[in-house]
Formats: structure tokens, sequence, C-alpha cells
């Protein structure tokens, strides 16, 4: 890899790392939320007859209700990036990563604003959606590392994206779960300061700071000679995904999918689980999540960067797919925070080479000119089961108990790890690397 190639990287994975943890902050806060919203706009209001409706699908649980008020907001977020994902992807195929990911970056900085200054429920909601289409950016951030990295490298790439993406998620609850204590003077007006304007505006200083970072030292890597011509393209961003009928490209978009909704399942339900049987408060569920942060960090960061080039993104996606499998089956018939542990080591270190392996052959199955869009489609697909898996998660969760989404999800992952069996070699296979 070139000096040029690890100087972009490096930028890429500050990027990546800096959006995240203003992205996640917002996750220990969701409960404060419902309760300071619910009582300032009252039971008659929009989000009054949501809390309802919740509490007559949970049966009452206060608890669930909160997390579904999350998972409700998580799902939003979800959707508009599985929405625009592909259109920032293909837009950065057009005119390039840099402009791109400036204004997703400066579109970012807005939603933190409007964030900090929700004064009503609805305030918040635009502030999530705006957020949410604005975080498609990181498929452009990925297109740039397939930019800058020979094939036999890409998979090294997109593991260094990946751990940033997982320290971010560890950082990002640390910080948010700092300011839930912070008590700020609010204002009254739908545009007013709120108990989390705190919060908000450390994530707009994150965003800033990205910001300038993407401003002062990113430089284009995708020269005008390799992009897609603006003449052949629709100006219906969706029609683009026609072009991404290659080899190799539906299977691998819909193999994620289908693993990530599993992923998403279960892992909305972990704290469910940890709570009911281990007695889990707020400070073990945290550190439940630092530790499965860290191996995927460790694992996407070390391992996937030394292994990839020498077995090959195809043999290590499937391992990892082998790997989850007990280790949802575990974490299912966990009695002990010994167990628990042990299956959550399995799923953290199979989801940690799934993720960025995948990646990476979506990236060499597509040719240069379409690397934005082939990634951005990737993501929005991991979007999409990120907005669906919780939702499927919960219904099993609450109407079969608390084993069966994790036997039923280990089960399911039979379905993807065929698909992985067939997957196609990559272009340049033979030349760049032997693998199974």
């Amino acid at each position: 890899m070139s000096n040029s190639s690890r100087s972009v990287l490096g930028i890429v994975f500050l990027t990546v790392f800096l959006d995240i943890v203003g992205f996640s902050i917002i996750f220990p806060l969701f409960p404060e939320m419902l309760d300071h919203y619910f009582t300032l706009e009252g039971s008659d209001s929009a989000l009054g007859r949501l809390v309802a409706w919740l509490g007559n699908f949970t049966g009452g649980d206060d608890n669930a209700v909160e997390t579904l008020f999350g998972g409700v907001l998580g799902s939003l977020y979800g959707l508009l990036q599985f929405f625009f994902a592909p259109i920032w992807g293909g837009l950065s195929d057009r005119i390039g990563r840099r402009p791109t990911l400036l204004f997703t970056l400066a579109g970012t900085v807005l939603s933190y604003l409007l964030w900090g200054l929700a004064g009503s429920f609805w305030v918040l909601i635009a502030a999530r959606l705006l957020g949410g289409a604005m975080a498609g950016n990181i498929s452009t951030a990925s297109a740039a590392v397939a930019d800058t990295t020979a094939a036999k490298d890409r998979a090294k790439g997109m593991g260094m994206v990946g751990m940033a993406i997982g320290l971010g998620f560890i950082l990002g609850p640390a910080l948010g779960a700092m300011f839930v204590n912070i008590e700020l003077p609010t204002g009254e007006g739908v545009f007013s300061i709120n108990p989390f304007s705190g919060a908000a505006m450390a994530s707009m200083a994150l965003a800033i700071i990205n910001l300038l970072l993407v401003v002062k030292r990113f430089p284009e890597t995708l020269p005008p000679e390799k992009r897609g011509d603006p003449k052949k393209r629709s100006r219906n961003p969706f029609a683009g995904l026609r072009e991404l009928d290659i080899e190799g490209l539906p299977r691998t978009n819909l193999l994620y999918f289908l693993y990530l909704t599993a992923f998403g399942a279960i892992e909305f339900t972990l704290t469910f689980l940890a709570a009911e049987r281990l007695d889990y408060g707020h400070g073990d569920l945290a550190w439940m999540f630092v530790f499965v942060g860290l191996i995927i960090a460790f694992v996407q960061g070390g391992l996937v960067r030394r292994m990839a080039p020498k077995h090959g993104e195809r043999k290590l996606a499937r391992m990892g797919l082998i790997l989850t499998m007990p280790g949802f089956a575990i974490i299912g018939a966990a009695q002990s925070g010994v167990v628990l542990y042990t299956g959550l080591a399995f799923m953290a270190v199979g989801s940690a080479f799934v993720m960025p392996c995948l990646s990476a052959l979506v990236s060499r199955y597509a040719p240069a000119e379409r690397q934005g869009l082939a990634l951005g489609t990737f993501r929005s697909m991991g979007s999409l089961s990120r907005a669906v898996g919780p939702v499927i998660g919960a219904l099993i969760y609450w109407r079969f108990g608390s084993s069966s989404p994790y036997w039923i999800g280990a089960a399911f992952l039979l379905i993807p790890i065929g698909m992985a069996m067939t997957l196609p070699a990559p272009p340049e296979i033979e030349t760049s690397q032997k693998e199974g």
C-alpha cells in the first residue's frame, strides 16, 4: 500500500470514526428523551398516541416501550440511510468523492444543530431524518478507500473502515452517558434549548471537526477520467441500480442484508436478555458493548488486514458466518456472565470478519466507475436490515420467549452461509491471490 493510500485511509478512518461517535452519542439518551417530550407534549399529542400504541403492543412494559421508542427513531435513521446511500455513492461516481463528502458532512452539522434546538418532538424527528439522509456518506468514504487501494489490499482498507465504526460505537455511547447527567436550562418554543442540547452540541462539534478535516486534508480520489458519463445517467437516482447487475454483486448484497437482519435482531434484544436473566444494569450493559466493540476493532484492524491477502475475502467471510452461528446459540442458552461473554466473543469475531470482507468483495466485483454506487447500494442494504432486524427480533422475543431470537437466528444463518459458498471469484483473483 503506497504512502498516498495510507494518507487517504487515515483521513477516511478519522472521518468515519468521528461520524459514528457523533451518531451513536444519542443511544443512551432515548429513555430520557421519551420522558421529556411525552411530559412536554402530553398524551393527546402524536407522541402520546405513539406511546399508547407501543404500550398496548408490549402489554404495558415501560422498559419495552422505551426501547421500542429508540428503535423507532433508529429505524427512521436506517430507512433514510437505505434510500440515500446509493444516491450519495452514485453522485460521488459522477462529481467526485470530495464534494459529495463535503456536502453530506455539512448536512450532518445542520442535523445536529436541529437536534440541539429541538424544542418539540417533530423538530427532533426532522433532525433524525436529515441525519439519516446524510449518514449515507460512509459509502462515499468506502469508495475513496477502493479508489486508492489495490485489489489485494482492498480487505485491509475496508477492515480499517470497520475498525473506525467499531471504535466509534464504543466512544459515542460512553460520551452520551456522560451527558445524561448534565442539566441544562431549557427554553420554550418549537426551536429552543432542551435537556439533550449538550450532547447535540458535542456531536455538532465533532461533525465540524470532521468537515474541517476533509476540507483541509482529504484529496479527490476519483479523477475526472475515471468518472461515469453524466450524460448516460438517468435523473432517477435509483435507475442506476440496473448498472449493478454484475456477477457476484446481487448475491453479496442479499447475503449481507440477510446476515445483518439476523445480527440486528440479536443486537437489539441483547439488552433485554442480559437484564432479564442476569439482572444487568446500565453499567453492565455498557461494558458488554465495549467488550464486543473492542473485539471487532481488534479483528478488523489487525487480523483481517493480515489474513485477507493470504486467504482471500470469500474464505474469511464464510469463516465469519460460521463463527457467528455458535455465538448466537451460546447467547441464547446463557445463564451466567461467563457463558454470555463466550457467546458475545464468537459473535463479535464472526461479524468482524464478515463485514469488511463482504464490503471488499463488492468493491472488487464492481468496475472503477461504479464503486460509489456499488458500495452505496451495499451500505443501503445494511441500513435497511438495521431498520427491520430490531422489529423482527422484538416480535420473536416477546411472542416466543427470550431464547427464541438466538436459536432462530443461528438456524437462519444457514441461508447466508449457503449463499457464501457459491460466491464467484472476483476479477484479478488469479493474479492477486489464491483463494479457496
